[in-house]
């Protein structure tokens, strides 16, 4: 099919494709470039893309102007990756129960995982303090566990049932005429052919946890010790000034986990996301 386009239709795709990955990546130059300027040169008019005086000072004195940096960034991963294996602990089993087996209200449940997904953690901040306090959970890191794997679990399902769904029945029946369990094929059978799906779907998790931090952080729990990163980025911001340089590079090497990881995993996460998308 690529021989029919012609050179200016293959032009016009890489146009798109640079414009897309400019819009995507230039916030993350600019705070890299942001890092680099001395914090009297961040707001020079008028606005000075290059400059002589760039230097990597920031990523030294951040962790000088906030001694509990390192901290916050483990926190964040230990979270992240908590939060990551509880909820692919319960979207393993359900999104096979919702791919393999017909039950009452299936569709209608689904229905109510979507539901779920539309609400943000604002609308439930309330209640969830409530329900943490009332199980001790508060200023732990359980306080930022618990919500994610809750918030979490409804994306897991519906991202790993679609891939579960495009696995041969037929290779879980031969399983089941040589006398193998229903369990047992799916750790022996299902689940080693749904590694690529796994993985996707453990990384959008992992992501999504990432992400979640700050809000659960700020509300249920007031342990410096205990805080993630981004709620520890507010350390940077003091009575008089904002050191912008040194926040924007504690930002970008907070997100270097998440740039490892993708390093690591790129090729499952392409053969997951892609698999499927030729129709057989």
């Amino acid at each position: 099919m690529m021989d029919k386009y012609t050179k200016l239709q293959m032009a016009g795709i890489y146009a798109a494709i640079t414009v897309f990955l400019i819009f995507i990546l230039l916030p993350f130059f600019e705070m890299f470039m942001a890092s680099l300027r001395p914090l009297e040169h961040l707001f020079r008019s008028p606005y000075q893309f290059w400059s002589e005086d760039f230097s990597f000072q920031a990523y030294s004195d951040m962790w000088v102007t906030v001694p509990l940096l390192g901290r916050y960034i483990f926190n964040s991963v230990f979270i992240a990756l908590s939060v990551t294996g509880l909820t692919m602990i319960f979207v393993v089993p359900a999104a096979y129960a919702y791919a393999r087996l017909d039950f009452p209200f299936k569709n209608a449940s689904l229905g109510i995982f979507l539901g779920v997904n539309m609400f943000t953690g604002a609308v439930l901040l309330i209640p969830l303090y409530r329900v943490l306090r009332t199980l001790g959970f508060l200023n732990t890191y359980w306080a930022m566990i618990v919500p994610g794997v809750a918030f979490l679990i409804p994306t897991g399902i519906w991202l790993l049932r679609s891939y579960l769904e495009k696995i041969p029945r037929e290779l879980e029946e031969a399983a089941y005429v040589d006398g193998a369990s229903r369990m047992y094929t799916l750790r022996r059978v299902v689940l080693p052919l749904a590694t690529p799906g796994l993985i996707v779907v453990g990384t959008a998790v992992f992501i999504g946890a990432y992400a979640q931090q700050f809000l659960f952080a700020i509300t249920f729990n007031q342990t410096r010790e205990l805080q993630p990163l981004p709620a520890g980025l507010f350390e940077f911001i003091g009575y008089q000034s904002v050191t912008w340089n040194e926040m924007m590079a504690a930002a970008l090497v907070g997100v270097l986990p998440v740039m490892v990881i993708f390093l690591f995993l790129q090729k499952y996460l392409v053969a997951g996301l892609t698999a499927g998308a030729v129709k057989e």
